[in-house]
Order: C-alpha cells, then structure tokens, then sequence
C-alpha cells in the first residue's frame, strides 16, 4: 500500500473525517483488519483563521508549504490538503515538494463528468463560493456553476466558522441548510457540490432531494484509489450512494446534453499550476 500524506484540515473535526473515510474504504477495499497507511500533520487552524489579505494569504501558503515538505520528508508518496478553503494556495504548495497533491476540486469535476452533471450549485466557505480557483477547476469539466447567492455566504461563514469547526451541529443549522438546498433546486440546479468538510454534519448527503456530491467523500475515494493502485486490480471506488430526484422532479428537468467522456475509473490528473493568479482579498 502506497503511504498518503495528510495535511490536515483548518479544524480537527475535518481531519477526524478524512481519517474515518479512507480507513472505512481500504478497510471495505481490502481486508476488515486493514488500515490505511498515512501520515498526518494537523495544523493550528488559529493560524490560518479567515484569511482576508494577500499577506494572510501568502502566510497560509508558508504554512501549508512547510508542512508539505515535513510529510514528504517522512515518507509520503503523495499528499492532499484537507480542506476545501486552502485549495486557494494549492499552487504555491504543489511546487515546493515533488510529490503529487491530488486536487479536490479536479477530483469531483471528474466524478460529476462521469456522471454527465451539467448545472450545479456550489455550497461551502466564502472563498470557495466567491472566487475562481475552485470554480474554474469544476467548470473546465462541462459544470455549469449558479452563481453563489450573496446571502447565503453570509450563513454559511456563520454555521462554518462559528458553529462546525467548534464541533457543534444544531437542528437550527439543518433546517437552514435544507431551505438552502431546496431553494437552489428552485433556482434550476440539478446538484449540489458541498465544498466543505464540516457541512456533513448538518446535511444528510444520501438522502437529498437533489444529488449531493460530498467533495471530502470523494476526495477520499479518489486518494485511496490511489493508495490501493498497485496492489489490488483496479477498479472504480464504489461512491457513496445519492439520492436521485423525484420522478416528478426528474420529469420536469430539462434534458441536458452529454458530457464529454471522462477517464475510466477515478483516474487523477494533478493539474498544473495557475502560475499567473495572484492571491486576492476576499
């Protein structure tokens, strides 16, 4: 088994989910007495707390960077950053170490082009909603993204940062969330990309009006694939299951066109650095 390196979440409740998923899977992939073989560096997530400057920015970069290279150090083959928000200076990070990073964002735009997803809303912190780097990865993949609702980042920033990363799930929190997701269904999305480790806890990703495409979920699928690549035959990783629309839901959509055919399998291209995006305030 190929050894994975972890750069853990910005709270300890995401570092505690990456755990539980890739052990679940290579458990289930391999043998029930089998764990996965990681290492993992959990960071002071008061360091990296809602960065908002360039200098901020660059900071978080440095952090993340150093602790790349410490994993790398220490045996890793290849790394990946557990969280969504930080996906902002993957870049930075992925040059400083010679290892791949398996870039969230890469891996869901190829699971929802396998699954011919064409319209889409993406739901998680500020930066991942507001900005390009996350955006543009899942649209090079045929996505078509709604535009984040300005009001919404305003209660998800809330429920994130002031309730899941202190490791509190309220039914309040659920009950927004829900009216959230109905509401973009509304609004003509036909899946919803939940671009946050925390946001699991209030949002039950297998039983949804529309399909649900849990970027930790498959984030872990697609590293334990590659962990598990040279010493099973392989295969796809089952994704966990979705639930589909409707059948008067499902009717009342739109057909959409075919997306282009994406590589068999999970199959991971670790994509290559958008030298020319500088860093920008939120």
């Amino acid at each position: 088994m190929r050894r994975l390196g972890l750069i853990g979440g910005m709270s300890w409740v995401s570092t505690r989910t990456y755990y539980t998923h890739l052990n679940a899977i290579v458990q289930k992939r391999t043998d029930p007495r089998r764990s996965a073989s990681l290492l993992i560096e959990s960071l002071d997530f008061g360091l990296l707390y809602r960065m908002q400057t360039a200098e901020e920015w660059e900071r978080a970069a440095q952090v993340l960077t150093d602790s790349a290279r410490r994993l790398e150090s220490g045996g890793a083959e290849a790394l990946i950053i557990c969280a969504n928000s930080m996906h902002r200076v993957y870049d930075q990070v992925a040059s400083s170490v010679r290892i791949p990073i398996l870039h969230i964002a890469e891996c869901v735009g190829q699971r929802m082009a396998q699954d011919k997803v064409k319209t889409a809303a993406l739901i998680g912190s500020r930066n991942v909603m507001t900005e390009s780097f996350y955006r543009r990865r899942l649209v090079a993949h045929g996505v078509d993204l709604l535009p984040p609702d300005l009001e919404n980042v305003e209660v998800l920033d809330r429920i994130i940062y002031g309730e899941l990363m202190l490791g509190k799930a309220t039914r309040d929190a659920e009950r927004e969330l829900k009216t959230m997701l109905t509401n973009k269904e509304r609004d003509g999305a036909r899946a919803i990309v939940l671009a946050n480790t925390e946001l699991e806890a209030v949002v039950n990703v297998d039983a949804n009006v529309l399909p649900i495409y849990d970027s930790t979920r498959i984030h872990a699928e697609a590293a334990a694939e590659w962990m598990l690549e040279d010493e099973l035959p392989r295969q796809p990783v089952e994704p966990e299951p979705v639930a589909e629309p409707e059948p008067a839901e499902a009717a009342a959509a739109e057909p959409v066109a075919d997306a282009e055919p994406a590589p068999a399998g999970n199959t991971i291209r670790v994509m290559p650095r958008d030298d020319a995006e500088a860093p920008v305030a939120e």
